[in-house]
């Protein structure tokens, strides 16, 4: 019998480790579902999965005063909704076209939905931008950091299962679900998503010319992504498999609501600013139409411009999918559920007050939910699950609310900044640690093994695939001391990017020799 290329695993392992479920009649489902089950439970044991209860999703709950989603409560509300999600396709009248894509199967989405924040380094999204810049800039690797190629690198080579090899040894169809953006920041595939007119979302270059903007596999993993995606002959390059799209979208939903949830219960989002700008767009849509794109500066804070920049935005960038009527009805609905219902009445931590989120979060993932459709041949920045044009204007909408009234503020920045001195202040002591011919006998056990790791990854890709080994200039990165910098890079940066939160900043205060505390029992140093 010719074994299903999506229950490959990267290392043959032993029949016993993935028993058939007997109460499966069917034998080859049976088979099918113990082995994305016990990819399910190897995601959720490691862990890099435990530790993202101390990793920020914007704020701490230490910052916020009072109880935030963290990337665990985000990570387990997104398996959720994946889950109904596919559980709905599966019954729907595009079952077979799954099939014939690759599958659906609900529990490699919930693995690949539980998964997918595992390379978020500490402080979020922020610590995502400052190790990219120090990978690129002080280690010259030119595929920098990502957050999602480092979960792809994680599932496939950091983290640790059973006694041989690396990474979790998860079958094809997980390793797939969890490539978002399946293409390197440069060299692979080719043609490169960032050279096309037309590139997938994420592929588009960035302002420099180094690549793409998001990617999900560095150079050291390029060979597993294409040996992962041959799996699937089905999906054309530069897409995901339909387990991984529905994956997106229930990441997209939950991002675009939970934090509205979190900042209303932290009274950050103020009833007035919001409704100021909603109502001034919507009162005067046709006058801002009419704007010079100059007079759409950000810094300009006039009610209803930064909505108009919006979608202008949406405009110039998916026109694919972009609608100006369906923009307008996406603000209109979002000003009445949010402005005119949720943010209406000040949380004052009741139980009216917690009915009204509950309502609010529920209804609208309910209508996210129904609104996901299903497309044989979509259009390159889609995927063949994808929202519907309405709810994909919401989604939208609910995110801008989010970017505009939290993550812009200047409180909020500040204490960004903190953070990443405390990230590029503790990557350049490991270095000089690692770098000190006295004591770097004594560094971290674990980073000795990441630096050893990344280092021998360097030179395998040198013997096979050496056009990959360029620096951020385009430069050949070849010679041994090349490789051992960029095998110390990538292993610090490997090393900081799995701390949480605390761990970090209580690292880079004790290298930097601002505590006097010297025990602490778990410490990542």
């Amino acid at each position: 019998m010719v074994m299903d290329p999506r229950l490959v695993r990267r290392t043959a392992e032993p029949s016993a480790a993935t028993p058939l479920l007997a109460t499966d009649p069917d034998p080859i489902v049976a088979a099918t579902d113990s082995a994305f089950r016990d990819d399910l439970e190897r995601i959720r044991f490691s862990p890099y999965f435990s530790r993202l209860a101390a990793v920020t999703q914007v704020i701490s709950q230490g910052a916020a005063g009072g109880v935030v989603h963290n990337r665990l409560t985000h990570t387990i509300k997104v398996t959720a909704v994946a889950r109904a999600i596919a559980t709905a396709l599966r019954a729907g009248p595009h079952r077979e076209l799954l099939e014939e894509l690759g599958g659906c199967d609900r529990v490699v989405v919930q693995a690949a939905a539980s998964a997918h924040d595992l390379g978020h380094p500490p402080f979020g999204h922020l610590g995502e931008r400052i190790l990219d810049r120090i990978a690129r800039v002080t280690f010259g690797l030119a595929d920098g950091f990502e957050g999602n190629a480092q979960t792809f690198r994680i599932v496939t080579e950091l983290g640790v299962h059973g006694h041989h090899g690396e990474g979790l040894n998860l079958t094809a169809a997980v390793r797939a679900a969890v490539l978002k953006y399946p293409w390197a920041r440069v060299g692979y595939p080719a043609p490169h998503p960032s050279t096309s007119d037309n590139p997938p979302r994420g592929g588009g270059g960035e302002p420099d010319g180094t690549g793409s903007v998001k990617f999900s596999g560095y150079f050291l993993d390029v060979a597993e992504m294409r040996e992962t995606l041959a799996a699937y002959p089905r999906i054309l390059p530069w897409r995901q498999t339909v387990e991984c799209s529905v994956m997106d979208i229930a990441d997209d939903i939950a991002y675009s609501l939970h934090d509205l949830d979190d900042f209303h219960r932290a009274g950050v989002l103020q009833h007035a600013s919001v409704a100021a700008e909603f109502r001034a767009w919507l009162r005067r849509r046709t006058e801002f139409d009419r704007r010079t794109r100059r007079s759409l500066a950000p810094g300009d804070r006039q009610p209803g411009l930064a909505l108009e920049a919006l979608r202008r935005r949406l405009r110039d960038r998916d026109a694919w999918i972009f609608d100006d009527d369906a923009f307008g009805v996406a603000v209109g609905r979002v000003a009445t559920d949010v402005v005119d219902g949720l943010l209406a009445v000040p949380f004052d931590s009741s139980i009216a007050a917690e009915r009204a989120i509950g309502t609010f979060t529920e209804s609208w993932i309910a209508h996210l939910r129904a609104s996901v459709e299903v497309h044989p041949d979509p259009p390159v920045r889609s995927g063949h699950v994808v929202l519907g044009r309405q709810a994909w204007h919401e989604v939208a909408v609910l995110k801008f609310v989010h970017q505009r009234f939290v993550l812009d503020r200047p409180d909020l920045a500040m204490f960004q900044r903190g953070q990443a001195a405390a990230l590029t202040t503790l990557v350049s002591n490991l270095e000089l640690w690692l770098t000190d011919p006295i004591d770097a006998a004594r560094a971290p056990r674990r980073l000795v093994d990441l630096v050893e790791l990344a280092t021998d990854g360097y030179r395998r890709v040198l013997r096979e695939e050496p056009e990959l080994l360029v620096d951020p200039t385009g430069e050949a990165t070849r010679t041994r001391g090349d490789l051992a910098r960029c095998g110390r890079g990538r292993g610090i940066i490997d090393y900081v990017a799995s701390l949480t939160d605390d761990r970090a900043g209580a690292s880079a205060r004790t290298l930097a020799g601002l505590t006097g505390q010297l025990w602490d029992a778990g410490s990542g140093l």
